[in-house]
């Protein structure tokens, strides 16, 4: 990316700029903590950066966040894994999120605080007060099952209100949360659970996806003798096997209904310390059994205050949505808005069960202020012709939301020309790792075709060069140089920590690599080109992928489209897999116009040596292109774990694929 050929397709006015969150918040740590605080965003995120310590006590005051912090903000340690966060800090995720105290306020009890949606029309609503009665309840069944602080529960469930509340009943009692989402395979589903030995699951006895039926029970009761330590299975809607002795005698089976109408006495919420584990999360998987990643509360929650509150905007009053499932990170993200006041929406289904107006629909009926969905989505959405702000009734939607692959620059256009020119696009990158953002968006700052705003506050994000140099306006290694309080707290089943470290620490001492290939732009913004070890080398050039597919996915015949490389005599050459769309064909005359696209456009070190039509992609159960497994089935390595994979099945087209002279 060039940034002096850079587009601004947005700027905020100066009524936007007045009343942002991040304004009030720059004005208020002004005040409070540092009275020379210069006015630019560069000047609060280097204070954020060289004073720690007040900036996250300063997240914690203007958020609002019920809790003890604790005298000390952040003690510094001798190395980056050594620092520690809020020691003598108290809380309960599930009570910030709730805030019991306020529901005295009737005006506070009766707002919605979630709205679920799914793609058989069926429309869910709850109230603050609603929500946390719910949550109690289970809370005390939970309780009731022998579970406590620092077991596990389990869930193989859509996305719906149940989720949420299973959730936020699981970790109000200090028990450790983690999901799969119901087209999660059985091996998926005992890799990850497996590990981790949960006491109870959550489950539905069907939803459905794309008109398709899908029963996450049975999956459950398939796997259920893989997973030995669960005793207590709470099914969500009709099931024949409640009250059954089906389940042999390992687990009780109980109804979600019937739990949900028990009286069992009032739930206090007990206060624990800052990094008490809050979710398991998982590594993809793909290179050997996911590595299980455990979260903290207290960083969990500052973080995603910051991001929503002051990156993204969000206010009291606000309708939050993103279109994820409960086995993806964005998942938990989104609940979290529940604490910013907002309201959430969940959408369980396809995005596309009755058309390309599947979503924009209930974001018109709903009256969404904050839209969010990955770029294949948005992609999906241009080549069927589809503009979402050709219909009225989009009025409160202030930003869109994008994660979980690069941005394309044509997607940037497409999002200002066929939503709204006047929305904050907030492309935004971070990971599974850390439950959270390094870059992402900023409603004080423009928008730049093809970049992302601005770095995340407190986030010390550099690029480096292979040396550990950093650098500028090139391309390189994307790490964290300082600590951050949604550092993983710890890897399960790794004692010693060696897999932590070996996984984040050791490719430069000192700093948090994330694995990311990026660029930082001068003036602040980022690309991300892709993941670090799936990036291109021919000839010892290093070529990000994204920068091939954003030339392909503009031809409109193709579907989308998998870059990687093939090793031969000591180098590597180029692979192009393309996925063709209904009705097209693949012809010399379309690869022609591809290499001389990516050869204007780009370079000719670009060029793919060899293109081929490939009948699917592979796809890891998040929804990822899985570029390293095409890459290993090409070259005849280990493919790992395929079992990582949603569609494994397609490997055997690439196992089997030979270069065309």
């Amino acid at each position: 990316m060039d940034s002096t050929a850079a587009t601004i397709l947005w700027k905020p006015t100066e009524k936007v700029t007045s009343q942002a969150n991040i304004t009030c918040f720059a004005k208020f740590f002004r005040e409070t903590y540092d009275p020379n605080l210069g006015g630019h965003y560069k000047d609060l995120h280097a204070a954020s950066i060289n004073r720690p310590g007040d900036f996250w006590k300063a997240v914690w005051e203007f958020s609002g966040i019920v809790g003890e912090s604790g005298n000390q903000s952040f003690v510094r340690g001798a190395s980056i894994l050594d620092g520690k966060w809020f020691p003598d800090a108290r809380l309960n995720f599930t009570e910030a999120l709730l805030k019991p105290l306020k529901l005295k306020d009737p005006a506070f009890a009766n707002s919605i605080a979630i709205v679920a949606r799914n793609e058989v029309g069926q429309r869910t609503v709850l109230t603050r007060q609603e929500l946390h009665q719910q949550v109690c309840t289970v809370a005390m069944f939970l309780k009731s099952q022998g579970v406590g602080p620092g077991d596990r529960v389990v869930a193989v469930i859509p996305n719906n209100t149940e989720a949420v509340i299973g959730l936020l009943a699981t970790v109000a009692i200090g028990a450790v949360w983690s999901s799969c989402s119901p087209e999660f395979g059985d091996d998926a589903i005992c890799d990850r659970f497996g590990q981790i030995e949960p006491k109870v699951v959550f489950t539905s006895s069907e939803c459905m996806y794309g008109g398709k039926s899908i029963q996450p029970l049975a999956k459950v009761m398939r796997t259920l003798h893989r997973l030995p330590s669960i005793h207590s299975i709470v099914i969500v809607g009709e099931s024949c096997l409640v009250g059954s002795t089906v389940a042999t005698s390992q687990a009780k089976l109980f109804a979600w209904s019937d739990i949900a109408k028990s009286q069992m006495g009032s739930f206090l919420f007990e206060r624990f310390p800052f990094d008490h584990p809050l979710c398991i999360l998982y590594s993809s998987g793909t290179t050997g059994v996911p590595k299980c990643i455990v979260h903290g509360a207290g960083g969990t929650l500052l973080q995603h205050s910051k991001e929503q509150s002051l990156h993204c905007d969000v206010k009291s009053g606000d309708m939050l949505f993103y279109y994820t499932t409960t086995g993806w990170m964005m998942w938990n993200w989104l609940l979290s808005g529940i604490a910013s006041e907002a309201t959430i929406l969940l959408y369980d289904g396809s995005p596309f069960a009755s058309g390309p107006e599947t979503l924009w629909d209930i974001a018109r009926a709903e009256g969404v202020t904050h839209f969010g969905a990955s770029p294949r989505y948005f992609m999906t959405l241009e080549k069927d012709g589809y503009e979402p702000g050709g219909k009225a009734g989009l009025d409160r939607l202030r930003c869109v939301l994008s994660t979980g692959s690069p941005l394309l620059p044509e997607s940037f256009d497409w999002i200002y020309r066929a939503i709204s020119p006047k929305v904050l696009l907030a492309s935004i990158s971070g990971g599974t790792d850390i439950l959270s953002c390094f870059v992402l968006g900023n409603p004080t700052l423009p928008v730049v075709r093809g970049q992302i705003q601005c770095k995340g506050l407190g986030m010390d994000v550099q690029v480096f060069d292979e040396h550990g140099a950093k650098v500028v306006g090139e391309p390189g290694e994307l790490v964290c140089a300082t600590p951050f309080p949604s550092m993983p707290i710890r890897f399960w089943n790794d004692p010693e920590g060696k897999k932590y470290r070996g996984a984040y620490f050791e490719r430069f001492a000192g700093v948090w690599w994330h694995g990311d290939w990026a660029q930082e732009e001068a003036n602040g913004g980022f690309v991300i080109f892709g993941r670090s070890d799936a990036t291109l080398n021919p000839s010892g050039v290093r070529i990000g992928t994204s920068e091939i597919y954003q030339q392909v996915e503009t031809f409109p015949e193709i579907a989308e489209c998998l870059a990687t490389v093939i090793r031969s005599d000591g180098d590597e050459q180029i692979v192009l897999f393309v996925k063709m769309k209904n009705g097209s064909m693949f012809t010399r005359e379309l690869m022609s116009s591809i290499r001389q696209t990516i050869k204007e456009r780009c370079s000719t070190r670009h060029v793919p040596s060899y293109m081929d039509e490939a009948p699917d992609l592979p796809r890891t159960i998040s929804g990822k292109l899985s570029e390293i497994a095409v890459r290993s089935a090409i070259n005849g390595s280990n493919l790992g774990n395929s079992g990582a994979l949603a569609n494994p099945e397609c490997l055997e087209f690439f196992l089997n694929w030979k270069p065309k002279s």
